[in-house]
């Protein structure tokens, strides 16, 4: 009898052993890769953790330096400072200006002599002419200070002249300083209006100033207003010097 060989199962048997040797060998591959995949992973979550610690920093006002923790990646944490603030020097400085400007605000310009103004006299409105306004202009290109009122010699000569009287009501509440150019006001009544056999006709008269000590040496010789003006020198007053002749301080 012939015996036959079954070649197909010979054949069979070894494709089976052949796939599954190859799905062993795609298995171990499979886990390598997938262990590759979880350290990728976290190593990524590690690297997120240590960026949001060292974002943490925090800082002082004055200019102190940022402090930050950092986390490695073997887990040791560390802390590092870096730059220290200095105070700033602008308030300093800022300080100095300031007190320049206050001392410069503050200084007081020299009292006014008679060879700094030049000093007119104008009648004032109405009839008859009681009243005239005595105008003091700085002449003297430097800023001076126009010290109480001035002092009025109606006689013939200066020393002989009666004083005239300053109305009290009159007097600023600050000193009058003069930059150069600008003027200053005295109203200065002459008499009580009306013909009265004391009036004495005056065409010119003299004007002196205060200095810081009391009355200035010499005075300027000022020319009346046109016309002349008639003089009593019992009612004779005069107001003190001001930026402007105001109502009421300046009526007397």
């Amino acid at each position: 009898m012939r015996t036959s060989i079954r070649r197909p199962a010979v054949l069979a048997a070894s494709a089976v052993a052949a796939v599954a040797a190859l799905s062993l060998t795609l298995t171990a591959c499979g886990g390598e890769d997938g262990s590759k995949d979880n350290g990728a992973a976290a190593s990524v979550s590690a690297e997120q953790g240590t960026s949001g610690s060292s974002g943490g920093g925090s800082s002082s006002n004055g200019g102190v330096g940022t402090t930050g923790s950092t986390t490695t990646d073997s887990g040791t944490t560390g802390s590092t400072t870096t730059g220290s603030g200095t105070t700033g020097s602008g308030t300093s400085a800022g300080t100095v200006v300031q007190a320049g400007v206050k001392k410069k605000a503050t200084a007081k310009a020299p009292a006014c002599t008679v060879n700094d103004v030049k000093i007119s006299a104008a009648k004032q409105a109405g009839l008859p002419t009681t009243h005239i306004t005595l105008t003091a202009t700085n002449i003297s290109g430097h800023a001076c200070t126009l010290l109480q009122y001035p002092l009025l010699g109606f006689g013939d000569l200066p020393q002989t002249s009666k004083d005239v009287p300053a109305v009290a009501k009159s007097k600023p509440g600050t000193p009058i300083v003069l930059n150069a150019g600008t003027p200053a006001y005295a109203a200065v009544r002459i008499n009580n209006g009306g013909v009265d056999e004391k009036n004495h006709a005056v065409s010119s008269f003299y004007v002196n100033l205060f200095a810081a000590d009391g009355p200035a040496e010499g005075s300027r010789t000022v020319a009346a207003p046109k016309g002349g003006i008639a003089v009593d020198d019992a009612a004779a007053k005069t107001g003190y010097w001001t930026y402007e002749l105001r109502n009421g301080a300046d009526e007397f």
